[in-house]
């Protein structure tokens, strides 16, 4: 990674990896044009002219810099101090003590790690993507891809959701892009068939028996007729311009993937997913890719079946053979959050809260997707950064009352958590035994 210290702060981020073709995402400082660098600072604080070349490096991608320059392939070690000043700079004070904890605890020289972590203590938190890089010609754009007008297939699976789904099929009614089909996987009981008679699509709907996430997308990938798969969900609502903006996005940066943005009604779009940039992540349920990924990558890996980060799986997988993806703020979409139906009733919604008292925390799919790509180290990190948190339940989160009335519970059921974890860890090993089952298009 760009700072060593990351690791624990960001273990298994897609950007910790070096793409198979040993590449990754941060562009080599001397190769940035001047209309880029004239928005960085330069920080001389660093003790070397490599963090300082790794700092914009990491500014122009936090900012939004998108581009075919050359990128770094491998990355030199930094001093402590260099180390201790990034995390200063762009993460919460806390997260920075935690650093210094971790590395105290793992019995990293704790003279040589103090005085570099005092050292630092004047570096104030920076806030990226104040200004963001602006592609100027977006607004004018005469995509290529919306004239030759090639089919798109939107696949949606269905839960128990008819009254939800029935608003998002009105908003693809609207679209001013209509070469398009509706591949619906419906998995409801009871099953409603005279429900799709009422909407003036092309809808191709398909009943599933079983109730299975990624099969039903998988199903749906493999019946699917157009040269682009746009994935949707049956809880979003979707502007007008949706698919057109994914089908843009595409072209202008040509990409292979354009992954949208959720936002929650009322809210608005949060401001770091504002602006285009390098796609961090990948959600199932606001996404538009070629078809031809899947014949690279095969389609969703069914370990995940009523589990979780299926999406996130299948996002490096196409991070890792260097395709492009790029978050899209104008393909963004409202997230209903539906309260029944859909994973709620297949299995579990939150991957590090689990359902039950003795059930594993996180769900295992999440340490089966850490170990496999990240491997052992790095997942016992992400524990440690994760599973802290999700003992305080999110009402807790704004109560600094129930806070601490939290912090205190968490104390006494600490030993229940190791045990939740010890589960989880091995259910994972199992799943890495059987490996992946992921079908080829």
């Amino acid at each position: 990674m760009i700072f060593d210290f990351l690791k624990y702060l960001q273990p298994t981020h897609y950007f910790q990896r070096l793409s198979n073709t040993q590449s990754s995402v941060f562009p080599i400082v001397k190769n940035l044009p001047e209309s880029i660098l004239e928005n960085l600072k330069v920080d001389t604080a660093y003790q070397s002219e490599t963090a300082k070349d790794y700092d914009l490096s990491w500014q122009a991608i936090k900012n939004g810099y998108i581009s075919n320059a050359l990128t770094y392939t491998k990355f030199e070690k930094l001093s402590l101090q260099d180390n201790y000043h990034f995390i200063r700079k762009y993460f919460h004070s806390l997260w920075v003590l935690y650093v210094l904890m971790i590395r105290l605890l793992s019995f990293h020289n704790p003279v040589k790690e103090i005085k570099a972590w005092s050292k630092t203590r004047d570096i104030r938190r920076l806030t990226v993507g104040k200004k963001p890089v602006k592609y100027s010609n977006w607004d004018n754009y005469d995509s290529e891809l919306i004239k030759e007008n090639l089919k798109v297939s939107v696949v949606i699976p269905t839960l128990n959701r008819y009254e939800y789904l029935n608003d998002v099929l009105k908003d693809f009614e609207q679209q001013d892009y209509t070469n398009f089909e509706v591949i619906i996987v419906d998995q409801s009981e009871p099953f409603n068939k005279i429900f799709y008679s009422d909407f003036n699509l092309d809808i191709n709907l398909i009943r599933q028996e079983e109730k299975a996430l990624w099969l039903a997308r998988n199903t749906a990938i493999k019946e699917s007729k157009g040269k682009f798969i746009a994935l949707s969900e049956d809880d979003v609502r979707i502007k007008s311009d949706w698919i057109s903006s994914h089908l843009k996005c595409l072209d202008f940066f040509d990409a292979k993937v354009s992954a949208g943005v959720f936002y929650t009604e009322g809210k608005g779009i949060p401001k770091e997913r504002s602006y285009f940039a390098i796609a961090s992540q990948f959600a199932t349920g606001n996404a538009m890719l070629f078809k031809t990924v899947f014949n690279k990558v095969g389609l969703f890996d069914r370990q995940f079946e009523k589990q979780r980060m299926g999406d996130g799986e299948f996002g490096m997988r196409v991070y890792l053979e260097n395709m492009r993806s790029i978050s899209n703020p104008f393909g963004s979409c409202i997230d209903v959050k539906a309260g029944t139906g859909g994973l709620r009733e297949m299995g579990s919604w939150d991957a590090f809260r689990p359902s039950y008292f003795f059930s594993p925390r996180p769900i295992p799919s999440v340490l089966y997707y850490f170990r496999n790509y990240f491997g052992a180290k790095a997942s016992k990190l992400a524990l440690l950064r994760t599973v802290p948190l999700s003992i305080f339940p999110y009402q807790f989160k704004k109560n600094k009352p129930l806070l601490v009335l939290g912090a205190l519970l968490s104390v006494l059921i600490l030993p229940i958590v190791c045990y939740q974890v010890f589960r989880s860890w091995r259910l994972s090993s199992k799943k890495l035994k059987e490996g992946p089952l992921i079908e080829r298009l």
